[in-house]
């Protein structure tokens, strides 16, 4: 956590679209498509996660691009490829779904059992007169305690296993299933690293990152003494569990770089435990905090820390914030802001609720809360003066707008990012100091809204404001002076997406780079020399060639004549005639903006002819506000109708046909794929639902499910 954005991990039902996930999704993806080419369709009921996906990288070079109607993607390099043939799955003719929806006989068909019965009951509710069967009623679970709706009962256990058996029972047994299989191992063993952490002395200070070697479960967690140090071990959490099911969810050391606060949760279930390790050492010391801790923010000397987590584990409502002190015991802890009670808010308090931050110096403090999944609201207050009384004394900055705003303090000055009066963002300067910090006509503007782009985030270094905007479905890096002078745009290695650490002591900062034909590669850069070329950092390898791929952006118009930009990537030489299997993926919500990122798994589907596809469909973030609320609430079915008329353009275009598409998407994006397939099955071969929300009457009843009403609505009310 750190003043400058909440600590809230997501506040929709899928975590960051950058992240290992999406690789996961591709993954999937394209073992299905493969599958697909050599035997029908057959949907599994549950999904295997693992933490050996990554976008990792290889050496970059020489710059490829496509012209189309809009900028295309950028370098493409790397080592030669080692494929695995696998004619005899792409020439197997496609086939059709069956009305029953059964795939249709394969050579192993006398070894595939029946699909299993389901049973249907007469469940029914009624909503405004309105009577609705709901004959699956059964399979949510054990309802009887209205707190902890969905408890697994035998029969739905029963159910489950027998349906996982079924499919795996075909998918096992198709035809080059095993050549898929090996090639796809292959490409999911890629190492991975992180932007480093720096800490401590501008020269001869520390580095802290995390890396993950192709062969590990998890990422361990390094640090350097100096940037040309020699690499240390400090954290390996492969050690903790041989089954490698711990799992460090985030990290944040100390301004001088003797301490690290870091967390971890075992098996998936994200209930992170806050520990304290010494760095010289490599020992944990005894501090430890439970209960969902996502993150803290230290004070200058390492004296304490805020953090954020649960009041009451499993309560996904009961966020709150506190801050410790070392060395004393977590009960004294005192509060800074909890969450809203039912009987005190009852909007507010099925929320993501509070979170907060500190100043690097320590004297200020920031507090916000999330009103919704995309606003909330801000305050500051003295930190000083609250370790001294215990009490909070909140200056308003932007309370009851519907707008988002983070911020980061130095010295007395708030430099807020905020979407207030400025729908694609903006940057003010608060003087905090001031008897009137709330009255919003005493900010200065530091970086005016731009129109054509849209504020992503800002990071503070040495006198340096680096903004990062998205322009078209890509990131773009400009640097300001704290006055707002323009100070340049940062050099980038090509069209795609970014990330940028920097610390407030220095113009020394790292950039991550990647695309669909770039391997995420980090790069060493000095913010005062934006125009020279980035230092290579660190870049895993990966066993493919990315110079063989070619992408582009193609715009296409949906249903409403709303122009919408596609991304576009497959094999170099590609003959548009209609023949190309094609996996077009989609999100289109909360927010989340849909740009390059490289996947050494999809380069088996490139290496095979495939297409791979994904639109920016409205219910994102990639054109600020009005995007993302064209796609929300009652403008849901907009969603949808931009990802047929994604499928359409492919079609008419000459990539693909419908017997040889698919369409994929997790979590929101499971939703899109499912309301696809239900308008439109005419159109596509097959489709992956990746942990879907489907049950668009009765999602809230569950865990945080309430989180997410502000993007759907509710059938309630």
């Amino acid at each position: 956590m750190n003043a400058s954005s909440p600590s809230a991990p997501c506040h929709h039902p899928s975590a960051d679209r950058r992240s290992a996930k999406r690789i996961l999704c591709a993954s999937a993806a394209v073992a299905f498509g493969l599958g697909l080419l050599a035997s029908a369709v057959s949907c599994e009921s549950s999904t295997t996660s693992t933490s050996k996906q990554s976008s990792a990288s290889t050496r970059s070079p020489a710059s490829t691009q496509t012209a189309q109607t809009q900028p295309a993607s950028g370098p493409a390099s790397g080592p030669a490829s080692k494929s695995v043939s696998i004619q005899d799955i792409t020439n197997t003719p496609l086939p059709t779904l069956s009305a029953s929806n059964k795939p249709a006989a394969t050579p192993t068909a006398a070894r595939t059992p029946q699909l299993p019965s389901t049973r249907t009951d007469n469940a029914k509710d009624t909503y405004f007169g309105v009577a609705i069967v709901d004959p699956y009623r059964w399979l949510e679970g054990d309802n009887a305690d209205a707190t902890k709706m969905g408890a697994v009962t035998d029969e739905v256990a029963a159910w489950t296993d027998a349906q996982n058996a079924y499919t795996r029972a075909v998918l096992d047994n198709l035809p080059g299933r095993a050549k898929v299989e090996a090639r796809l191992r292959e490409l999911m063993e890629v190492g991975a690293i992180s932007s480093p952490r720096m800490a401590g002395a501008t020269t001869g200070g520390r580095y802290f990152y995390s890396k993950r070697e192709g062969s590990e479960n998890q990422a361990r967690i390094f640090v350097r003494e100096g940037f040309g140090g020699k690499p240390r071990l400090l954290l390996d959490p492969n050690t903790l569990d041989d089954r490698g099911l711990v799992t460090v969810s985030w990290y944040e050391p100390s301004h001088d770089g003797n301490l690290l606060a870091y967390g971890t949760y075992r098996s998936g279930d994200e209930n992170s435990v806050l520990r304290v390790l010494d760095v010289q050492s490599g020992k944990d010391t005894k501090t430890t905090i439970p209960n969902k801790v996502s993150g803290v923010d230290w004070l200058p000397d390492a004296s304490g820390f805020m953090y954020r987590n649960l009041s009451v584990l499993g309560n996904p409502y009961s966020g709150q914030v506190r801050f410790h002190k070392i060395g004393t015991d977590i009960s004294a802890d005192p509060l800074v802001v909890r969450q809203f009670t039912t009987d005190e808010n009852e909007a507010l308090a099925t929320t993501y609720g509070p979170w907060g931050g500190l100043s690097k110096d320590g004297r200020w403090g920031l507090i916000g809360y999330s009103t919704d999944t995309r606003n909330n609201d801000l305050w500051a207050f003295d930190h000083t003066a609250f370790a001294t009384t215990g009490t909070v004394e909140r200056i308003p900055i932007i309370v009851g707008d519907q707008s988002q705003s983070f911020g980061t303090i130095i010295d007395n000055t708030l430099y807020l990012q905020t979407t207030n009066d400025a729908p694609n963002g903006r940057v003010v300067a608060v003087d905090l100091a001031s008897d009137n910090a709330s009255d919003r006509s005493t900010w200065r503007t530091v970086v005016p809204e731009r129109k054509d782009a849209v504020i992503e985030g800002v990071s503070m270094a040495k006198g340096i404001l680096a903004v990062q905007y998205m322009v078209n479905a890509s990131n773009t890096i400009d640097l300001f002076g704290l006055d707002g002078s323009n100070k340049g745009t940062l050099r980038l290695p090509g069209i795609g997406s970014t990330g940028l650490s920097t610390d407030q002591d220095r113009t020394e900062a790292f950039l991550s780079f990647t695309s669909f034909n770039y391997p995420s590669t980090i790069f060493r850069v000095d913010l005062a020399k934006p125009e020279a070329e980035p230092q290579l950092w660190e870049r895993p390898e990966v066993p493919v060639n990315p110079s063989i791929v070619e992408v582009k952006q193609e715009w296409y118009s949906s249903k409403d004549g709303t122009r919408v930009p596609m991304f576009i990537v497959h094999r170099k030489g590609l003959k548009l005639d209609g023949s190309n299997p094609t996996i077009l993926n989609g999100y289109g919500g909360f927010n989340v903006s849909e740009t390059p990122f490289f996947s050494a798994t999809l380069f088996q589907w490139f290496e095979a002819g495939g297409v791979f596809a994904l639109p920016n469909l409205r219910g994102g973030g990639e054109f600020g506000k009005d995007w993302h609320d064209s796609g929300r609430l009652a403008n849901k079915q907009n969603v949808f109708d931009d990802f047929i008329a994604a499928a359409q353009h492919l079609i008419e275009r000459g990539y693909t046909r419908p017997e040889r598409l698919a369409i994929s998407g997790g979590s929101n994006g499971g939703l899109l794929t499912g309301a696809a397939l239900t308008q439109r099955p005419d159109l596509f071969a097959a489709a992956i639902s990746a942990v879907p929300l489907l049950d668009m009457l009765r999602f809230e009843n569950f865990l945080m499910a309430k989180y997410w009403v502000p993007e759907y609505g509710s059938a309630q009310n």
